[in-house]
């Protein structure tokens, strides 16, 4: 049972991300090149597992930012070709570990690298990438570019190891959890914007603003997955309706339904998430329960905070195609829900 939760404010024209793909269209070519060139080597299951992953159709949306926030600034150069293609490596990596920890089977509509490779496979080629994206960063020259990825590097990985902390834990606040997206998602969209700024050499009131953007945009991109796993449908996804659910992980129409919900209906969650009774049947009930108490556009409503946040951030820069592109960024990311 999917639920389709209708959008505050219609709108006549849903907004895409079609104008930021035009824009950044020449250097994501080059990008793709050099995702090309540098997820090869001479270890023949190292490309294999890395191209199935990276030629899965995803959006690209990450290093998108980071060409534009170097180029809405008249940079013209190549560091940001490179500060592109490690973001993205940064992501798959990311993602391979992702399907690891969370013993996903389907990744973007496909079978995950684990499931065809195996786990060590698929976390050592994760390695690679990251390894491959830190040569990158050095090769560009800028230290203050390699400081903002290299240490969302890291806050990526605090995210990963917090989530498990709270796995399964139906006493997780929601506090706890932007805690955890912070980390997970978010992190990597600020450094993917910030660094843009950074080659294009603007100044460090320019950079807080595009960080910023980036912070709240991956907030509000992750609060609208969340959304969608209950409420989408499974071709959209990339993945089945309701397998975070399956999965027992902890989000926030979970956390929000939990807790304001009756003793018996805690009692629910507590059975279905943390022993693991996730059946069809209890996903019915779930949903029910998701919908009872607003889980959903509650949700949403956050992620229109953090929306409108990001949209702060770039209000006093100059405007520009580029700024435009990236202000309808936030809004289809949003308005996936529609």
């Amino acid at each position: 049972m999917g639920v389709v939760i209708p959008l505050e404010e219609s709108k006549n024209k849903l907004a895409s991300v079609k104008p930021l793909v035009d824009l950044t269209r020449p250097d994501m070519e080059r990008v793709n090149q050099l995702i090309l060139s540098k997820a090869g080597s001479d270890v023949q299951m190292i490309p294999e597992v890395a191209n199935h992953l990276i030629s899965s159709g995803g959006k690209r949306l990450r290093p998108m930012l980071t060409l534009a926030s170097a180029s809405m600034f008249g940079y013209d150069g190549d560091h940001h070709i490179k500060l592109a293609t490690s973001v993205e490596f940064m992501h798959t990596a990311t993602l391979l570990h992702d399907d690891v920890v969370d013993e996903s089977d389907l990744r973007r509509g496909k079978s995950t690298a684990r499931t065809i490779w195996g786990n060590q496979a698929s976390v050592l080629v994760g390695d690679f990438l990251l390894g491959q994206a830190f040569r990158m960063m050095v090769d560009v020259g800028s230290l203050d570019a390699l400081d903002v990825l290299s240490t969302a590097a890291s806050v990526i990985a605090e995210g990963e190891v917090l989530q498990l902390s709270v796995a399964k834990n139906m006493e997780t606040t929601e506090d706890d959890y932007l805690q955890v997206i912070r980390a997970k998602t978010a992190a990597l969209f600020a450094a993917a914007a910030e660094v843009g700024p950074i080659v294009a050499k603007t100044d460090k009131a320019t950079r807080g603003a595009l960080k910023s953007y980036g912070m709240n945009l991956g907030l509000a991109f992750q609060l609208v997955d969340d959304v969608l796993d209950y409420g989408g449908k499974s071709a959209d996804l990339g993945k089945n309706t309701g397998d975070d659910f399956r999965e027992g992980k902890i989000t926030l129409p979970v956390i929000l339904s939990y807790r304001r919900g009756t003793t018996d209906e805690r009692a629910f969650w507590k059975r279905a998430i943390e022993n693991g009774e996730s059946t069809d049947e209890n996903l019915e009930v779930a949903l029910g329960l998701i919908k009872k108490y607003n889980g959903l556009t509650d949700t949403i409503s956050r992620a229109n905070h953090y929306g409108t946040i990001a949209r702060d951030a770039l209000a006093p820069l100059p405007k520009s195609l580029w700024k435009d592109a990236l202000m309808e960024v936030i809004d289809f990311c949003i308005e996936r829900v529609n």
